[in-house]
């Protein structure tokens, strides 16, 4: 029967030979045999049970639990709970790695909208980022109960058009008004703006808020703290 060096068994096996060593010394991989100098001496079996070692940990499973599945009388008993669990490890794995590669596309976007670049840009990019989900939350609820407001709104207008009954239409006017002012004064209460000169984050003014030029995304303000006059970006309160 054939007999492998570890220099030997590696290089079949396409590890190291350190590698082997690392088995040997976690008893997953005990040479059969030494020879005359004491060298370790791996058999034809010995070699199949390294390749199993390798594919097992090609697939992510630990140390232990390869001890753990070649010590069993019956492998066969706990290998299918072990792919299970590295299963779900992977996909975690998995999900954190896309939860990242998604946010380095976001930053690689925001980025590109960025005027003058610099290192305290990747703070507010980052600022606005991680308050995102929160200021899309609040915009949903916003345009859901304006939405709502105004179908009543339309309703009551074609029951006086066509039915000649014109109070519900006033009632739902003066509750359109105060919806709309009471949303406003929400939507104000849960956003800031951060400045693109000093990337101070901070609260305009009520009034200045209300009539200020804006996008989507920014708002022509003053900042409170250098006195820069220009489109700020909007972020979520923390």
């Amino acid at each position: 029967m054939s007999q492998y060096t570890t220099g030997e068994a590696a290089k079949l096996c396409g590890v190291t030979v350190r590698t082997v060593q690392y088995y040997d010394s976690r008893n997953i991989l005990t040479p059969s045999a030494l020879s005359e100098g004491g060298r370790r001496l791996y058999s034809e079996d010995d070699l199949r049970r390294l390749k199993v070692i390798c594919f097992l940990r090609d697939i992510g499973l630990p140390i232990s639990a390869i001890g753990q599945l070649l010590s069993e009388e019956d492998p066969g008993s706990v290998i299918d709970l072990l792919l299970e669990q590295q299963a779900a490890l992977l996909q975690q794995e998995v999900e954190q790695r896309q939860q990242k590669l998604s946010k380095l596309e976001q930053l690689k976007r925001e980025i590109k909208t960025v005027e003058r670049f610099s290192v305290e840009a990747i703070g507010d990019i980052a600022q606005k980022m991680e308050t995102r989900k929160k200021l899309h939350r609040t915009r949903l609820v916003m345009l859901t109960l304006g939405l709502t407001a105004e179908i009543l709104e339309l309703g009551a207008l074609l029951l006086w058009i066509f039915k000649g009954i014109w109070w519900p239409y006033v009632v739902s006017l003066g509750v359109t008004v105060l919806v709309t002012a009471w949303l406003v004064r929400i939507y104000y209460q849960r956003v800031s703006y951060i400045c693109p000169q000093c990337h101070t984050v901070f609260k305009p003014r009520l009034w200045e808020f209300l009539w200020a030029r804006h996008t989507i995304s920014t708002r022509r303000l003053t900042c409170g703290s250098c006195g820069h006059y220009g489109f700020c970006v909007e972020t979520a309160d923390r």
